[in-house]
């Protein structure tokens, strides 16, 4: 997809250079591109690194999702444990 014209208003709006501001486009639209398992699967396993239980972890994965741009639904922490453990 050609997102030629948010490049322009990025580099516009920023200064940076038309090919730094290319990369910056396709890394967000890389990043919120991600289904609702992949984000769930990959904040799940950071926060874990982090040393945060899932008590913690279901809550702030609830809350990240609601805040998302495109929201993923309501989902319960059940929902979200199968989504990570299956």
């Amino acid at each position: 997809m050609d997102h030629a014209e948010l490049v322009r208003h990025i580099a516009g709006s920023t200064g940076l250079p038309p090919p730094i501001a290319a990369r910056v486009v396709a890394d967000v639209i890389a990043y919120f591109g991600e289904t609702t398992e992949q984000f769930v699967r990959r904040r799940h396993a950071a926060l874990h690194r982090r040393g945060h239980k899932n008590a913690e972890i279901w809550p702030m994965l609830l809350a990240e999702l609601a805040a998302r741009p495109v929201g993923a639904g309501e989902l319960t922490e059940r929902q979200l444990r199968r989504i990570v453990y299956g």
